[in-house]
């Protein structure tokens, strides 16, 4: 397979490829089952570019990577130039201000992503038999078109562990990040997670739990046909609020959660909290094929714990229920830690043009990963379980 001709093509727009093609490669898993990575599948990127989510005026353009290995579609990777460092959540920030602070030109850079989804997944998609030839000519396209057009760097975000293995021993630069995940222990029932817990972790969920349904309506989860359009007329309330919080102005459009009632419903567990016959908050999950993604929470009302009901707890409970391994709770938030969620590792794939920048990247991103593997340790050391240190500090 080394010496066959391998054909790399870099594409404006998804309607360039065929939904057969891309799925086969991002979740050949999925022919008869629930994809892995809901992210990586042709109907999410598409709806983020159908509604406007991506696109000219964003700073997130598409140029999406295909390689035709024995005249097929054999890897594909979600590739994006990108005019700022916006809806990453793994941030370079400070490397762009330090190579512009030397007179040279930062963006436009390339970004091997998922747009504004800090989840883990494969970044470079191949069809199975082709991952090695595959992910190295994706990563080698992606370096010779930002040779070409004198770019700055290419950036894979969110990889998998195997994935930044590789991509280092191709000589990519490997970022080591940090968030929560929730495991499942093989656990029947909440209950049975709770009873792995310190009893005073035990004993405060428990009182958050009976506060946070105790706000003066009910909970409700939603998936597939359940959602209806008055649903995402409400959770957009929600993410604006969010957005506009936090970012300043939302990533996604409004018209996304249209096309997300199209395509995207059975993917997905909407969590709301109803009072007099309106939705005042709510939490929106992706499901994969052994992992809750938790994605976007807001609210019109402020209750006591119904934050950490709808975003953590009701997630923990639907993981439990449909025998998922774990729940991927976002980016931030050591207060995740309480509620049973432990640091992860997160990994990420860098490539520099300019030698001495890609020499001090280097440096900093050995010591980086230093103290990110010191402070998962001390946060373990801090977890909620019986089988930790946790009664310790007490």
């Amino acid at each position: 397979m080394d010496d066959t001709p391998i054909e790399i093509a870099a594409h404006a727009s998804l309607s360039g490829i065929s939904p057969g093609d891309w799925d086969a490669c991002a979740c050949p898993e999925a022919v008869d089952a629930r994809p892995g990575d809901p992210f990586t599948t042709y109907r999410f990127l598409k709806a983020l570019e159908d509604s406007g989510s991506v696109g000219p005026g964003t700073g997130w353009q598409p140029r999406y990577l295909t390689a035709t290995i024995d005249g097929q579609i054999a890897a594909v990777a979600p590739l994006y130039a990108k005019g700022h460092s916006q809806g990453e959540y793994i941030f370079d920030h400070n490397w762009a201000h330090a190579y512009e602070g030397a007179g040279a030109r930062y963006y436009p850079k390339l970004q091997i992503a998922v747009p504004f989804t800090p989840a883990t997944g494969r970044r470079f998609l191949t069809r199975p038999g082709y991952e090695a030839v595959g992910m190295s000519a994706l990563i080698q396209g992606a370096i010779q078109i930002a040779v070409d057009n004198e770019l700055s760097s290419v950036h894979a975000t969110f990889c998998t562990e195997a994935e930044a293995i590789a991509g280092a021993e191709m000589g990519l630069l490997h970022r080591v990040g940090q968030q929560f995940h929730w495991l499942n222990d093989g656990y029947d029932t909440f209950d049975d997670f709770l009873a792995s817990l310190s009893s005073r972790k035990r004993k405060n969920i428990r009182k958050e739990r009976a506060q946070a349904n105790d706000f003066g309506g009910e909970i409700i989860e939603l998936t597939g046909d359940q959602i209806q359009p008055e649903h995402w007329d409400a959770f957009w309330r929600f993410y604006q609020d969010t957005g506009n919080r936090k970012w300043g102005t939302p990533y996604l459009t409004r018209q996304f959660f249209d096309c997300a009632q199209d395509t995207l419903r059975n993917d997905m567990l909407m969590v709301l909290a109803m009072r007099e016959g309106r939705a005042v908050a709510g939490a929106l999950n992706f499901i994969g094929r052994d992992t809750l993604f938790g994605r976007y929470w807001g609210c019109t009302e402020h209750h006591a714990c119904l934050h950490f009901e709808l975003c953590y707890y009701r997630a923990i409970d639907f993981a439990i229920a449909q025998g998922l391994a774990k729940v991927e709770a976002g980016a931030q938030g050591e207060h995740k830690l309480a509620r049973g969620y432990m640091p992860t590792p997160t990994h990420s794939l860098h490539w520099f043009g300019d030698p001495g920048f890609r020499d001090a990247v280097a440096r900093y991103l050995d010591a980086e990963r230093t103290a990110v593997d010191h402070e998962i340790e001390v946060l373990t050391s801090y977890g909620p379980f019986r089988n930790s240190n946790q009664e310790d500090h007490q």
